[in-house]
């Protein structure tokens, strides 16, 4: 199956060098990588172009847009930039961080689950950090979520829920929407992806209550976004993000924010969502 990857990258100069590298040795290659440099006042462009240099594959894209990095929009800004130079005969669409380190068999794993069965819509790792030499699981969400840095995504499945939203929670409703058309979501515990940079480490204090607002955008409604704000706040261990959060609910529901999804749309998210956490409550 021919996959294609973007990769949108503000001032990485510390590891889109390694992330490259780990792309370039799969063993499976990508028909083609996208980087979109995002306005980087580092070296990221000169690395980028060093790679090109060498792999024909590989093209660097540069983008103008504001230095502030808020979660959600300014990446995936990026990757609609990086979707306007991908080709039209890609069977698989990828959205990769610049701050990532992949086994050499990801992408020839991922495209032996796409071609298992063709319901299949999305497929990822897992994301481990390095503590104290050591790497383990980012354990910011539950094991059946593909984390935002690493998305694969079947064409059929990327056109059918719209591409992705350029807001905080575009990597939760890309898989509510999979699940809504009737699509599989399906992780990978055998294909750990090394997280260069811990999530959020760039994110400004305007940024603090975009989380509530993406749970009202989600369709959530108040009482699943305190379960899910409280659930959040306390695997960050930071409990007072949790009032944060309410506000930015609060916020974006007064401020009248249009939703990521539709009203029929929005009640299957409901409905899905009160069953697992039934099934979590009922059947451990």
């Amino acid at each position: 199956m021919n996959y294609q990857i973007i990769i949108p990258a503000h001032n990485e100069e510390q590891f889109i060098g390694l992330t490259l590298d780990s792309l370039v040795n799969q063993t499976i290659l990508p028909s083609k990588i996208i980087v979109v440099d995002d306005n980087s006042t580092d070296t990221t462009s000169q690395i980028v172009k060093s790679f090109t240099e060498k792999y024909t594959f590989i093209y660097l894209v540069e983008k103008k847009s504001d230095a502030i990095h808020l979660p959600g929009s300014k990446v995936i800004q990026a990757f609609h930039e990086g979707e306007k130079h991908i080709d039209a005969d890609y069977d698989i669409l990828v959205k990769v961080d610049a701050d990532l380190i992949f086994p050499t068999n990801y992408f020839e794993t991922i495209i032996g689950h796409f071609q298992s069965d063709d319901r299949i819509g999305m497929v990822g790792g897992f994301a481990y950090i390095e503590k104290n030499g050591e790497w383990i699981l980012e354990n910011l969400t539950d094991k059946d979520h593909i984390r935002g840095a690493f998305k694969a995504y079947r064409k059929a499945t990327f056109k059918e829920i719209g591409g992705l939203k350029p807001a905080m929670g575009w990597d939760t409703v890309d898989e509510l929407l999979c699940k809504f058309y009737n699509w599989k979501v399906v992780t990978d515990e055998t294909l750990p992806v090394k997280h260069l940079k811990p999530t959020g480490a760039n994110y400004n204090k305007a940024s603090r209550y975009k989380q509530g607002e993406a749970f009202y955008s989600l369709g959530y409604g108040f009482f699943i976004t305190a379960i899910a704000s409280l659930k959040l706040a306390l695997r960050k261990k930071k409990p007072l993000l949790f009032l944060d959060y309410i506000k930015g609910f609060w916020k974006a529901k007064s401020s009248g924010k249009e939703l990521f999804v539709t009203d029929e749309q929005a009640n299957f998210i409901r409905n899905y969502r009160w069953k697992k956490m039934r099934e979590k409550l009922f059947y451990k």
